[in-house]
């Protein structure tokens, strides 16, 4: 038996082999039997009419061999065909609607509030209260931090404010003692000039009498302006004095204030040094390594708001300018879609990406979890009365696609189609289809190198 008789002979059932290797068995003992009866009367003249029907017989059995072999043949290129069964398939009808243009990121599930505590003071950690998932209110210790080292710096600082509101006090004891001193030369310098404009006048009045001198006279007048001029300068000194010394006042004070400020920033950051809750939440990281040394401004604690829920997305750079804040998005979780707003975009592109933050309309949706990854699909367009078909695996972008369409009732065929914008529902026809068309979109790539199937109820 030749390759394609096996061929032919394994593509039966069992009970067809067995049939054909029955009768085949058959036709052998027949055979046997014919030729042991022509050997026994090959000595005799066979008549024509028995030739003639042996010829006849033997043409009729050929015949039907040879058209049976045929008909196997054609039955198993049938067989041989590719087919697809039909409810392996998802199909889509075109149909002529709207599309709300979109483009696609990722996305990530992250908590909608969180907050970083981080160490205020360098030190170590001396105990924990807390562990991670666990929920704390507001004022709830964490752990506790070695804080002797900030309390000794503090106590210190306190001493030395005590300090300097002493040196402020006696500042202000000097210049009220030096300016009251130079108010009284002052008053000292204008009971002179009184004295001197009395002696004037009473010179002037003698020599009026003809009893004084000329001599006298301007000697006293001379005295008279030396002493309005040496209160001028007392009163001009005492002036500047009094400028200088309320400057020097201010300085001190505002060097006070300053240190003060200080000083309650190290109460602050020994206050914040007892790690609490600042609100309520829950602790989804700590350092729980009692001991540990830990720097000032590094991480020891992570408090998240687990009831409520934001997405940060990332999206090609190439389609930034179609992401803004403002701009309506859609969340798909599985076969979920939640609607939410854009509610910030990042400036700046980093690694080709531009990262940006949906606000979620239900941002406690029970499908959310944080760190899940997420589709987001933001919309910057609409178009209406277009040719569309459902969205699916099979798009990745505009372009010219190779799409099976059904021919009739039982066989799909090859055709090229150009697809244009899209949203997370459907993608718009540019070309290639019409309304009515039945597409298949579920994955083909098994059968890229066929042109046409066969489709199987």
């Amino acid at each position: 038996m030749s390759v394609f008789g096996h061929l032919i002979f394994l593509s039966f059932t069992d009970n067809q082999r067995i049939n054909i290797l029955a009768h085949i068995l058959h036709d052998k003992k027949r055979h046997n039997e014919q030729f042991y009866s022509k050997q026994i009367i090959m000595d005799r003249e066979i008549p024509k009419d028995v030739l003639k029907k042996e010829r006849n017989r033997r043409i009729l059995k050929y015949g039907g061999i040879g058209g049976g072999c045929i008909a196997l043949i054609l039955i198993l290129f049938s067989l041989m065909r590719s087919s697809v069964k039909e409810k392996d398939l998802v199909f889509s009808e075109v149909s002529k609607g709207t599309i709300e243009v979109s483009v696609s990121a990722s996305g990530k599930v992250v908590p909608a509030f969180e907050e970083i505590i981080n160490s205020p003071i360098n030190t170590r950690i001396l105990e924990v209260y807390k562990k991670g998932g666990d929920s704390v209110n507001v004022g709830t210790p964490i752990m506790k931090l070695d804080l002797q080292s900030a309390k000794t710096e503090y106590d210190k600082l306190l001493d030395e404010e005590q300090m300097k509101r002493y040196q402020l006090e006696q500042l202000e004891v000097n210049n009220s003692t030096y300016l009251s001193d130079l108010e009284m030369k002052v008053k000292v310098a204008e009971m002179k000039l009184n004295r001197m404009k009395v002696e004037l006048r009473n010179e002037r009045y003698l020599d009026s009498l003809g009893s004084g001198t000329m001599d006298r006279v301007h000697q006293a007048e001379l005295n008279f302006e030396t002493g309005k001029l040496e209160l001028e300068q007392l009163h001009q000194q005492l002036a500047n004095e009094r400028k200088v010394k309320a400057a020097d006042l201010k300085v001190k004070q505002l060097e006070y204030e300053i240190f003060l400020k200080g000083l309650a920033e190290t109460k602050r950051t020994l206050d914040e040094a007892q790690i609490r809750s600042p609100r309520k939440a829950i602790l989804t990281y700590i350092n729980n390594q009692i001991g540990a040394q830990v720097n000032e401004g590094s991480r020891i604690a992570v408090i998240s708001d687990l009831s409520h829920f934001k997405v940060e997305g990332e999206i090609a750079d190439t389609y930034g300018d179609r992401v803004a804040a403002g701009g309506k998005a859609v969340v798909k979780i599985g076969s979920e879609k939640l609607e939410g707003q854009v509610s910030s975009v990042t400036p700046l592109s980093k690694n080709g990406v531009i990262s940006f933050t949906v606000q979620l309309e239900d941002d406690s949706n029970r499908r959310l979890r944080s760190g899940l990854k997420t589709d987001v699909y933001v919309m910057n367009a609409v178009k209406e009365d277009v040719l569309r078909i459902a969205n699916s695996s099979y798009y990745v972008g505009r372009g010219d696609y190779q799409l099976f369409v059904l021919d009739g009732s039982d066989e799909l065929v090859k055709r090229k189609v150009r697809l244009g914008d899209s949203n997370f529902e459907y993608v718009e026809v540019v070309s290639g289809l019409q309304p009515g068309d039945r597409v298949v979109i579920s994955d083909m790539s098994q059968y890229k190198n066929k042109n046409k199937l066969k489709l199987r109820k």
